[in-house]
């Protein structure tokens, strides 16, 4: 029996222009050869309402493209505003929905749903009592390493549920309740006035060495390196990884996800695809670390 290998792409985490947006949802939808498209503002309430009315169009021509659309939900859930944000996003009936944040399960009331990677599937009961109450598929948090995942993997196997793994671009580290990004810059965040636009692949923080240390996009705190899990595509899918997702960096996404499908698909080695991507000219290092249960920002080499 051939494992599912399925390639997906992440909601945008950033604060990106809506033509940009729309630019880059034209250009997956016709040329990225990824299986699922997950659409939906993540990060913070406040920056929905720039792109909201264009989500139906834009998920209309992923589909023409032969994309599946999933909606994400907030990962933090704070003001009455988001809580009904919240329960007018679990309404939603005609695209799956992936839930980020435990205010979402509420409101699914045992519907069928999918776990995201922000809200925190450690452990196996943990997926078990989700399963119980509704969810077909998770996608795990970027640390987990491989023992943990090949845990979760084979619990999910016995239920028919799909396991995802990021595999590409700045892994989320925190969320907060406050942002940062506008304390940067002297502002409160009530009163932002969405300074996050200017640092479309997060604003980089240094250590007092001047040494690049993490980015940070509005409330969350993200990586410095790029998580790059080419070169362990095939130790991922003999740890039971169904699918396998791209996270939108400022960088051509269309070359990164022609390169990982390749690779998924064994038409090219691992080597290749990680020439391929190292072609691109990303200024960020690579990191596998968390896989290899490794500080999450090194890059290991896989064992012979």
């Amino acid at each position: 029996m051939t494992m599912t290998r399925s390639l997906t792409l992440g909601p945008i985490p950033f604060h990106w222009p809506a033509e940009d947006k729309l630019d880059f949802y034209a250009s997956i939808a016709d040329e990225a050869p990824v299986d699922t498209v997950y659409l939906g503002e993540v990060i913070c309430s406040k920056r929905a309402p720039f792109f909201e009315r264009h989500y139906a169009e834009v998920a209309d021509r992923l589909e023409r493209g032969g994309k599946h659309v999933v909606f994400s939900s907030l990962a933090e859930v704070m003001t009455r505003r988001e809580r009904q944000m919240m329960a007018g996003f679990c309404e939603i009936d005609e695209h799956e929905i992936e839930i980020n944040n435990n205010s979402g399960l509420f409101h699914m009331n045992g519907r069928a749903h999918r776990i995201g990677p922000l809200l925190n599937v450690y452990n196996a009961e943990t997926l078990v009592y989700l399963a119980e109450r509704g969810a077909t598929h998770f996608a795990l948090p970027v640390e987990l390493p491989r023992s943990s995942v090949a845990q979760l993997a084979e619990v999910a196997a016995q239920r028919g549920a799909g396991i995802e793994v990021q595999v590409f671009g700045r892994a989320s580290l925190a969320v907060s309740a406050r942002c940062y990004h506008a304390r940067a810059h002297g502002r409160t965040k009530d009163n932002c006035q969405f300074v996050c636009e200017e640092d479309p692949d997060g604003m980089p923080l240094r250590t007092l060495v001047d040494q690049p240390f993490l980015r940070v996009n509005g409330i969350q705190t993200m990586s410095e390196s790029y998580v790059n899990l080419i070169e362990d595509l095939e130790d991922l899918a003999a740890h039971g990884v169904t699918h396998y997702r791209l996270v939108p960096q400022v960088t051509d996404m269309v070359a990164v996800a022609r390169a990982f499908r390749d690779v998924l698909d064994g038409t090219q080695s691992a080597a290749e695809g990680a020439a391929r991507i190292d072609a691109l000219g990303i200024a960020a290092p690579f990191s596998n670390g968390f896989w290899y249960a490794r500080p999450g920002f090194q890059r290991i080499r896989a064992p012979e």
